[in-house]
This record gives C-alpha cells, structure tokens and sequence, in this order.
C-alpha cells in the first residue's frame, strides 16, 4: 500500500511561525488547477502501480480549493492510479472556512477525514501566531462537521506558545476531550529560520520560545492524553482506538508515498526527491511535461538512519530483526551497542527484539536517534 500527497500551495495570509511552501495570494488558483492534474499523469507510474491507501491534502490551505476542483482532482486521481475502496482520504482545513456550505460539499465529496488546523483555543495565542480565526471558531468548526456526521476529526494543537500558561494548556486539552475529538497532532512551537516569528523575536518584537515551557506542557501533554485514554502512538500524535492516521503512518513505517505541488516531497523507497519551492517554476515545468523535482538516491546507511529515526518516533519501534534481514548482523549489533546506554538510563525499553522510547526519552528522541545513527 501507498499513500498520495496534494499540496495545495494557498493562504488567506501566511501564519508568523510557518516554514511549509505557500503563497497568501490565489493569483496562481486558476492555472495550478490544471497543471495539478497534469503532474499526477506525468507521475502515474512512479509509485508502480502499488494500490493507494490513503491520500492527503495538505497546505497551504486545501480548505480554500473549490468543490469543483476538489472533484477534478480526486476524478484524475482515479485515472491515473488504482485507489482502494477504504482508502483514508484527509483533508486539511481552518476553522474560518468550515461554514456550513464547505461542511456541506465535503460530505459530497471522497473526503472521510478532516485535520483542523486550531491550534489554541485562546485568543492571544492565536494573535501571537498570527492565525486568523477566532477562538470561539475554532469550537464551533468541530460542532458543525460532527452535526454533519464527520465522525473521524483531528485537531493540531501548539503547545510552548510564550502567552499559552501551564492553565491554558491544561484547558486547551480539557475542551479538545470535552468535544470528544478521535485525533489530536500536538507540536511544540519552534522558531524556524527565515519566518516572520524569528524576525520579530530577533528584533524584540514577539515574546522569545522558552525551552524549559515546552518541555514542561510536552509532559503534561503525555500525562493528560494518558488520563483520558489515547493512544500516544507517535511523538507528536495521539488517537482513541481506531483513528489512527493511515498517512502519517505510512510515512513513519517507510511506505511509499508519491507528493505533487510544488514542495511536494516523493519517496520510492529508493529515492527521494522534492518539487520546487515556487508555484511560477512549477508551473512552468510541468506545462512543459517535466517533473520539477530533484532527485536524491539513498545510500545504505541513509535507509538505516532514516529507519532508525522514523521507527523510534512510533508506538511499533526500531525493529531489531528487521535491521538484521534488511541491514545485515554488523549494522544490528552497532545498533545494540550504542542504545545500551539509553536502556541503562530508562530512555529506551528493549523488549522482543524492538526498541522504544519511554515518556522520558520522547523528549530526546531526535538526539538519541541522532546518537544511533550510523
């Protein structure tokens, strides 16, 4: 199985901490359409012809493609590979576009899951990161698709906002549990390079992140989703039984996923390879029947890393036999070597053969890959 990603490039405006490829302009809409559709023909063949079990539109702000257009899409999608009958088919969206009449066309479309882009449910956390919903529509968006029968929602949620208290993290979780959401992807807010965010804390303009307060709701985030029974299944991903995200999964599993848009990312599991971050370039290339993207092919010990990485951020783990048959006996015992220490420090459970981080070690589980790596 296989999994697609759309990226959809287009913003109503461009959120302050945001580093993902989008424009806060639709001048492109009417041409990126058509060209969409073409790089999914110029594609068809790369995942070779592996059955499609999910597929994902992300942003940007998919929330603002049109019905129509929604449609084309999925129709060219049909064409060009063979989806399955119960594929996962999510769709990104913010709280100010969930009307009514967009609830309303999803429902009549292959849409079966909905991501909700809320991040707080306080204000001045949402004026700090410059989100351009309310709060208050932030709730009213998930009422609204659950009285429409959308049954399998997830929500983001930040957490190490400078104006979101230890209290208002607290709260931000009690009401997620209270509108019984399946699914909640939490992050710890991070200063990326060259965004708007950075700018302004360089210049003392926004409040600075504080490491010490993401740390500190990382763990209350763990213990509160544990309460209230889900499954902490990835380092930054949390579901009741039954809703976890078949997409995410198959990234995190090294599955092979095909992305078209611009910025979109594609794995074969022989390569990888990226379209270009910029929608004219894009457009140009695909009009004149060329893939945008560049291309790396992977090494050995980039697999194994890549694995290692991956499969420690899950709930399944690192694999020790998988490493062997795959990696061969040396690469195994390197690998049983160097986690004796994280094991010894309560980091890291051992346990048949698989590895897994402990409460503990997730909030160190980049470093401790980066240590296992070969």
């Amino acid at each position: 199985m296989a999994g697609i990603y759309i990226h959809i490039p287009f913003c109503k405006s461009k959120c302050y901490y945001c580093n993902f490829y989008s424009v806060a302009s639709s001048r492109y809409y009417s041409s990126f359409i058509p060209v969409l559709l073409k790089e999914a023909e110029l594609q068809k063949n790369y995942l070779e012809g592996e059955k499609i079990n999910t597929v994902y539109f992300g942003g940007g702000t998919p929330s603002l493609l049109d019905h129509k257009d929604l449609m084309h899409i999925m129709d060219k999608l049909q064409e060009c590979f063979e989806i399955s009958a119960d594929a996962e088919i999510s769709f990104e969206a913010n709280p100010d576009d969930l009307n009514n009449g967009k609830i309303k066309e999803l429902e009549q479309s292959p849409v079966n899951r909905i991501s909700i882009g809320i991040q707080s449910f306080f204000d001045d956390d949402l004026k700090y990161l410059k989100r351009i919903h309310s709060a208050s529509q932030a709730e009213s968006a998930v009422k609204r698709c659950q009285d429409a029968g959308l049954e399998n929602i997830s929500i983001d949620l930040i957490y190490g906002i400078p104006t979101l208290t230890d209290d208002k993290w607290k709260i931000n979780l009690d009401t997620s549990f209270s509108l019984a959401i399946p699914h909640i992807s939490a992050y710890g807010l991070t200063v990326e390079t060259k965004t708007a965010l950075e700018t302004l804390i360089s210049k003392g303009k926004a409040l600075p992140v504080n490491e010490e307060q993401s740390v500190r709701q990382f763990k209350i985030l763990m213990q509160q989703m544990k309460t209230n029974y889900f499954i902490h299944y990835e380092i930054s991903n949390f579901c009741k039984e039954g809703f976890i995200s078949k997409h995410n999964s198959n990234y995190w599993k090294g599955s092979k996923y095909l992305g078209l848009g611009p910025s979109a990312h594609s794995y074969n599991l022989l390569s990888r390879q990226w379209n270009v971050a910029d929608i004219s370039e894009y457009i140009e290339k695909i009009e004149q029947k060329k893939v945008p993207a560049e291309i790396e092919i992977l090494s050995n010990e980039q697999k194994l890393n890549e694995y290692i990485m991956t499969s420690l951020r899950t709930i399944w783990g690192c694999d020790i036999n998988y490493i062997e048959q795959t990696f061969g006996s040396e690469h195994k015992n390197s690998l049983i070597s160097k986690a004796e220490n994280y094991i010894s420090k309560g980091h890291i459970i051992f346990n048949n053969n698989i590895l897994v981080l402990t409460d503990e070690g997730k909030l160190f589980a980049d470093g401790i890959a980066g240590d296992l790596f070969e």
